[in-house]
């Protein structure tokens, strides 16, 4: 199996998601080990010569202050468990809290934090035995750090709070018993290590990249297949205009959008009518496409940075040198996770305006509401009418969360960046974009049908071809419930994207470009 060594390996999203699902083995190396064990000796020496050190030997936020006797620091570190643990509302995915666990292991073994390797060794225990602590997935701020759902999430470490296993929720200590393990015991500055650090907001980052990726791939498959059914033009995806305005996400999207359709007999077919210019949803999809292609990007890049920093507080140089800065306050993920929110809810819009449009009934051959004998039928109408109401839901979850802040903890933690609201919203949307493009794919293959005999290229050929492995062409009204649930599942899968590489039509943009905006 391939190997991952946390602590010195530079994590990828993409990397952190396979160790997750089992596919890659995270591993510490001799040298990581000593680095981890030299800073927890750091830790030890600074309590040993009573130093006043914030959360090593004092208490927390507006207690900063207030002395804690050498012979209480264990106590210290497991009440900071105890006493944060206090989120609310529905578990997150279990994936997620998987994810938080890798990011946090990777973290802390850079060497900065002062906890033992035994403790770090305890969560790695976690992620490869599949106890994954139960998260309440409201209750941070985002500064400082996830202090609520790492709390949550590190409560088995003393014996207490909730674990998955398989599926199933059990109190720690009966896991723990089952597998003859005792509690972990804290020593000096680990409980504040485990709890300060943005790995809720990051492992949501993380996720996002990947889904947010898949929409993308979908969205510009999809809307190829629509432009054949509504007998749009390959011109507006024509390099040489995509040259004259650079963004390297529009440059992309278009030469993808050009090289599905190129050599189409449908486009062929109405080259020389009489349309002069399509409406902006098939017209303007590289530069919609493609801005949100520039954000995803954005967020890969801002997230991958992000879980390979320290994030928690104070950080430990050395036995001389302790820094009680800020690296836990999640304003740098949480405005891309935002921004990123509102980019991939405009693949929703531009979706649901070109369902809108295959339903007019102005393309040649193609029935209003893409149905023939409608009036007795209402055909497709009513499905426009879910892509609008998502599509406005989400209008309503891209306000940033960003944009507030609550002060707490008396006043010590007066501006926090609200980022873990920006990461759920982020996830939200992708799943509403997802039913948006579900429903956009009906329609596409239903007013393709409408051009038989004629064919369109391998890649749109075999996309349509899978679709009707599932969901049939409809000419008379019916429940649509299963058909959609079809639909999705489709789009979630990824087959469609898989489809579209095995054809490799070829791209006019450089190689770098495709690595960029293809791979995470």
């Amino acid at each position: 199996m391939e190997k991952f060594l946390y602590g010195s390996g530079h994590l990828t999203c993409s990397i952190a998601l396979a160790i997750a699902k089992g596919n890659i083995k995270g591993e510490i190396s001799a040298q990581v080990k000593a680095n981890i064990d030299k800073s927890a000796a750091y830790v030890r020496k600074i309590v040993e010569r009573g130093q006043v050190v914030y959360g090593i030997n004092t208490g927390f936020g507006p207690l900063c202050t207030t002395l804690i006797d050498a012979d209480q620091t264990q106590l210290l570190q497991e009440n900071i468990l105890k006493s944060h643990a206090v989120g609310m509302g529905e578990p997150i995915a279990n994936d997620l809290a998987k994810v938080m666990l890798i990011l946090k292991v990777h973290a802390l073994a850079k060497g900065f934090s002062g906890v033992q390797y035994s403790t770090i060794e305890r969560i790695i225990w976690h992620i490869e035995q599949d106890v994954i602590p139960v998260v309440p997935k409201q209750g941070s701020v985002g500064a400082s750090g996830d202090l609520a759902p790492l709390s949550h999430l590190f409560l088995p470490l003393i014996g207490l709070g909730k674990v998955n296993v398989n599926g199933e929720i059990y109190a720690t200590e009966t896991i723990l018993a089952k597998h003859d393990l005792k509690p972990v015991h804290l020593s000096a500055k680990e409980g504040l290590a485990l709890i300060n650090g943005t790995q809720f907001m990051a492992a949501h980052g993380v996720k996002a990249v990947s889904e947010f990726n898949r929409v993308l791939q979908n969205a510009d498959i999809i809307a190829a297949l629509m432009i054949e059914g509504l007998n749009g033009s390959i011109k507006p995806f024509f390099s040489e205009l995509h040259e004259l305005r650079p963004h390297a996400g529009n440059r992309y999207v278009a030469s993808n959008i050009h090289a599905l359709l190129y050599g189409s007999a449908i486009l062929e077919s109405h080259k020389d009518c009489s349309r002069v210019q399509d409406p902006y949803s098939l017209r303007c999809i590289p530069q919609v496409h493609g801005a949100s292609r520039n954000a995803w990007l954005h967020l890969k890049e801002t997230i991958e940075l992000e879980i390979n920093s320290v994030t928690d507080n104070p950080v430990i140089i050395n036995d001389e040198l302790t820094i009680s800065g800020g690296s836990f306050h999640g304003q740098s993920i949480a405005l891309p996770l935002d921004y990123a929110t509102l980019a991939v809810s405009e693949i929703g819009n531009i979706s649901d305006r070109r369902v809108y449009l295959s339903l007019e009934g102005q393309t040649n051959g193609v029935p209003k509401l893409l149905m023939k004998s409608t009036g007795l039928n209402s055909g497709f109408m009513i499905l426009q009418y879910s892509t609008a109401a998502i599509a406005s839901e989400n209008k309503g979850l891209c306000f940033p969360a960003s944009a507030d802040s609550i002060p707490t903890s008396l006043g010590q933690e007066d501006h926090v960046s609200m980022g873990s609201i920006s990461g759920r919203k982020l996830l939200q949307v992708i799943d509403n974009v997802d039913k948006i493009l579900s429903i956009e794919l009906l329609c596409a293959a239903q007013a393709k049908d409408y051009h038989h005999p004629l064919r369109s290229t391998p890649a749109l050929e075999a996309v349509h071809e899978r679709i009707r492995k599932f969901i049939p062409h409809i000419e008379s009204d019916q429940p649509m419930e299963a058909l959609l649930s079809s639909a999705l599942a489709l789009v979630k899968s990824g087959e469609l994207i898989s489809l579209r590489r095995q054809s490799n039509p070829q791209q006019a943009v450089t190689m770098e470009l495709i690595e960029r905006f293809d791979t995470f």
